[in-house]
């Protein structure tokens, strides 16, 4: 992976994390997320590749088709 590579996907998933706890314990709607990213040229794939990364890294949680913060 590139430099450049890695500097997008540290972009992309630090605006993630953000935009997740932004919306607190509301939630952060995983269609109306994928809709912005698409917007920017995003695959469905991709995005659910970083958001699984990020559940899987306990960074956010997911129930349901909404994100939400991690309690610390």
């Amino acid at each position: 992976m590139t430099d450049k590579a890695i500097a997008a996907w540290r972009l992309v998933t630090k605006a993630v994390v953000e935009t997740v706890n932004e919306a607190g314990p509301n939630g952060a709607p995983a269609g109306v997320m994928y809709a912005a990213f698409m917007h920017a040229g995003m695959s469905l794939d991709t995005f659910e590749q970083i958001t699984s990364l990020l559940v899987k890294a306990g960074v956010i949680d997911r129930r349901g088709n909404c994100f939400y913060p991690v309690k610390r």
